[in-house]
């Protein structure tokens, strides 16, 4: 077991601090907030309250105490990446993207530094600095996975596809339990019109079951192969899922419309994706040309 031991003073064990990775968050934090009450100056222990913290959400409480702990030791890397991540989840680009610049000046090849400036840039559809990391990343670590999936979907938005699909096998091939992976293939393959997108989908599916992505793009090939009854099974158990997902009303609806030709439900399933996005143009439309053929 991983254990965690703040020393807090320099008379021995009896003041220190053991934290263990089988304690519950909670306990942790009423842990560290009674050290911090006795040393409120304990760097350490503002560090690590503000991990509990973050994992729990609070995380405005979480970014006071790890600028405590910055103010401190202004050029600690774990430091400057958990204010990173605080920043990020909270929305404050700008701030995440100025800590980790310092956090990159202080250790220009660290590679966890590296790979979140590749992260930032990437979510910010900066493709081509995200690149530049992610290339940093991989000449260390050639078979890391988060910077190879963000190469294959950068290139696939690039529309470089050949490039993207030697990425995303090479994750599937080192990360067989990855489903994204399994998925975004599934994808590519998918709107090539190749029949290899089944057998990625599929095992993306048996992966994460629940993904409605999956389910969505599975279902979308299918009906794309005119094979309806596959198709709205697949919407259904979407709809299972998620029963607000206003792409499967319309497509069941679609398929009422256009092959089946059953306008009165055509028009109920539009109704329904209409109620969940009243601006889908694609519902609108295809609501009104069911209601002109019931007629």
């Amino acid at each position: 077991m991983a254990v965690a031991v703040l020393v807090v003073g320099c008379h021995g064990n009896d003041n220190s601090l053991v934290i263990t990775d089988d304690m519950s968050d909670s306990v942790k934090l009423e842990k560290l907030d009674l050290q911090l009450e006795k040393n409120p100056d304990d760097i350490q222990s503002h560090f690590l309250r503000a991990q509990v913290l973050f994992r729990m959400g609070r995380n405005n409480e979480a970014l006071l105490d790890i600028d405590k702990a910055l103010r401190s030791e202004p050029d600690n890397v774990d430091f400057m990446l958990l204010k990173a991540d605080i920043c990020l989840k909270n929305g404050n680009m700008t701030e995440c993207y100025k800590v980790l610049q310092h956090a990159e000046e202080v250790a220009p090849d660290n590679m966890e530094v590296l790979l979140k400036m590749g992260e930032i840039t990437f979510d910010s559809k900066d493709y081509d600095r995200s690149l530049d990391y992610l290339s940093k990343v991989t000449a260390k670590d050639e078979n890391n996975r988060a910077a190879l999936f963000m190469k294959g979907y950068i290139y696939k938005e690039k529309g470089d596809t050949a490039t993207a699909v030697q990425f995303f096998r090479r994750v599937c091939d080192k990360y067989p339990d990855y489903a994204l992976a399994f998925e975004e293939l599934g994808v590519l393959y998918a709107s090539r019109g190749e029949n290899m997108a089944l057998e990625y989908l599929n095992t993306a599916l048996q992966l994460d079951p629940s993904n409605t992505n999956t389910l969505y793009a599975l279902a979308m090939f299918y009906q794309g192969r005119e094979d309806f009854d596959k198709a709205e099974s697949l919407y259904h158990q979407m709809l299972d899922i998620n029963e607000h997902s206003a792409d499967a009303w319309h497509n069941l609806g679609w398929i009422e419309l256009t092959h089946y030709h059953d306008y009165e439900r055509a028009i109920e399933y539009f109704d329904k994706a209409l109620a969940i996005n009243p601006q889908m143009e694609n519902a609108l439309v295809n609501r009104e040309l069911a209601l002109k053929n019931k007629k």
